[in-house]
C-alpha cells in the first residue's frame, strides 16, 4: 500500500506542476509517517488513516499551489499551524521559498522543528508563540502571503494574520464552503486593519482551476466557482474554500490586540462594543 499511497501522491504533484514530484511525495509521507507515530503519545490530529491523512492534510494543504499570490511569494508565515498544515507540504514543494511556521504549543512547534530536521526540510523556520506575540517586529509586515487553516473566525484571523503581511501582501484563510459568511462579517476587521474591500473565495481542491472564471457576489466578494464535488479522488472536497484577502495599506500599530482579545472581541462586533 505504501507504494500506491506514494504513487497517489506523486500523480497529485504531477497535476500541480510540482518539479521532482517523486522525491516530494516520498518526503511528503516521510513526513505523515512521524506525525501518526508522534501523534502516538501526543494529540497532534484526529486522522489516523492514512489515505484520510493524504486527502485532508497533504492534498488540501497543497491548496495554495500555483495560486497568483503563492506563486510571486518569497517568505510565507502559516499562523496556527498545528502539526505543521499547511505550512510543511507547501514548503516541500517550494524549497526555494522561505516558511515560518507558528504555533502557541511548544510541543508542536519541537515535533515540527526535530522532524523537518529529520527529513532534510530546511526551508522551514518554526516559532512557539501566540500569533498576537508574533505580529509585532521584528516580524510585523515582513512576509509575502500569510496562510492558515481552522483557526477561528475569519474577523480573527484578520488580526491575527494582516499584521504579519506586507503591504501589497495576501492572507489566505482555508476554510469550509459553509463560512463563506464570515466574510461580510468580516468587513469591519477587514477595513480597519488594511484590507483590500474586495475578498475573492476560491475552490480548495489540489489542482486549481484552469480557468477561474471569476465574477462578482455582492460588492464586497468575489467569487471563482465553488462548484460540486468533482469526481476526482485525488481532489479536496470542494466544500472547502480558500478565501484570499489581499492587503492595501499598513495595519494601525494598535492590533493586534493583546493576547485572548481578539478571539473574545472579534472586530467584526461594533465598534462602539470593543
Amino acid at each position: 500500500m505504501t507504494a500506491a499511497r506514494e504513487a497517489k501522491l506523486k500523480a497529485i504533484l504531477s497535476e500541480l506542476g510540482v518539479p521532482d514530484a517523486a522525491r516530494k511525495a516520498h518526503l511528503m509521507l516521510g513526513y505523515m509517517k512521524l506525525v501518526l507515530k508522534r501523534n502516538e503519545v501526543m494529540n497532534l490530529t484526529a486522522i489516523t488513516d492514512e489515505d484520510e491523512f493524504i486527502e485532508k492534510h497533504i492534498a488540501d494543504s497543497l491548496a495554495a499551489y500555483g495560486r497568483p499570490e503563492f506563486i510571486v511569494a518569497r517568505r510565507v508565515a502559516d499562523i496556527g499551524t498545528g502539526a505543521g498544515f499547511p505550512g510543511v507540504p507547501l514548503a516541500i514543494a517550494c524549497p526555494e521559498k522561505a516558511f515560518l511556521l507558528i504555533d502557541s504549543l511548544r510541543k508542536r512547534t519541537d515535533f515540527i522543528t526535530e522532524a523537518c530536521a529529520e527529513l532534510g526540510i530546511d526551508d522551514v523556520q518554526v516559532l512557539q508563540a501566540r500569533a498576537e506575540e508574533a505580529a509585532r517586529a521584528p516580524l510585523r509586515e515582513s512576509f509575502d502571503l500569510v496562510v492558515s487553516r481552522a483557526v477561528g473566525h475569519l474577523s480573527t484571523l484578520c488580526e491575527y494574520g494582516l499584521p504579519l503581511a506586507r503591504v501589497g501582501g495576501a492572507l489566505y484563510a482555508y476554510k469550509s464552503a459553509r463560512q463563506v459568511n464570515e466574510i461580510e462579517e468580516s468587513e469591519n476587521a477587514r477595513q480597519i486593519l488594511g484590507a483590500a474591500p474586495v475578498a475573492e473565495v476560491l475552490t480548495r481542491a489540489a489542482t486549481p482551476p484552469r480557468q477561474p472564471g471569476l465574477e462578482t457576489a455582492e460588492d464586497s466578494v468575489r467569487t471563482a466557482s465553488i462548484a460540486a464535488p468533482t469526481a476526482n479522488a485525488h481532489q479536496a472536497p470542494a466544500a472547502h474554500i480558500i478565501i484570499v484577502i489581499r492587503k492595501e495599506r499598513p495595519t494601525p500599530a494598535a492590533y493586534p490586540r493583546r493576547a485572548g482579545i481578539p478571539a473574545k472581541r472579534p472586530l467584526h462586533a461594533r465598534l462602539d462594543s470593543l
